[in-house]
């Protein structure tokens, strides 16, 4: 911005964020298609801004698996495949899996749920876990996709590593942008979304590391089957 040099690259790190965010809500709600075509041209006059910050958000995107480049044309939103669906609950899965090692022979892993801040986070993330199976029952899905991520993010945040945290959440985006290229093809979602958030809360405090693995192992299977049966639809 002109006569804000001091200020600059953080106007223009905020747009590039806020550009990246608006632009992943929009894959998620299934208003970008996959295999759909823009250039950073198109963004730029959509969103009123200049080129720079809305080539570093596709960018961004991109380095995250939303986005794929054209040489020379632009980018398009990635159209991923079943295969790939399995592979990434395959991936988030074996995440997990290492969170509740960690829980279950309590090194670094989860902290103490007795201690104040804990409590307060894990109130917090149940919270999160109880509006995502109000919108899971009542088949909203642009809702239950906030909820679900910031439910993930917080708990996974819980176990004290962010890189961690970080893996877990770009995966869990990269697998709901290929799950509802799938599920808006459905008018009515109501029961036929997983609703087990807080029930894997209650057994993630009561260190019941067999009973979280059996709960996520449910979730998968019914994930998998169902994207199986509407992409074979």
């Amino acid at each position: 911005m002109p006569g804000i040099s001091g200020n600059s690259a953080v106007t223009r790190s905020t747009l590039r964020q806020q550009i990246a965010d608006a632009l992943r809500d929009e894959v998620l709600a299934g208003r970008l298609q996959p295999g759909q075509e823009f250039t950073v041209k198109e963004i730029a006059d959509q969103y009123g801004v200049s080129a720079t910050p809305v080539r570093e958000a596709l960018v961004d995107l991109s380095a995250q698996g939303l986005l794929e480049a054209d040489q020379h044309r632009g980018f398009h939103v990635r159209e991923y495949s079943l295969d790939d669906y399995r592979g990434l609950v395959e991936a988030r899965s074996l995440v997990t899996d290492g969170m509740f090692q960690a829980l279950g022979e309590g090194h670094r892993g989860f902290r103490d749920p007795d201690d104040p801040r804990t409590s307060a986070a894990l109130t917090g993330v149940r919270r999160r876990g109880e509006e995502a199976q109000r919108a899971a029952t009542a088949g909203d899905l642009t809702v239950l996709i906030g909820y679900d991520l910031r439910f993930w993010r917080e708990l996974s945040g819980l176990f004290g590593n962010p890189y961690l945290s970080d893996f877990l959440h770009r995966l869990r985006v990269q697998s709901w942008v290929c799950a509802v290229q799938h599920l808006r093809r459905l008018t009515d979602l109501r029961g036929r979304l997983w609703a087990g958030h807080t029930e894997l809360v209650d057994a993630l405090v009561r260190r019941d590391t067999d009973a979280a693995r059996s709960i996520i192992a449910a979730y998968n299977a019914h994930s998998v089957a169902l994207i199986e049966r509407l992409a074979g639809s």
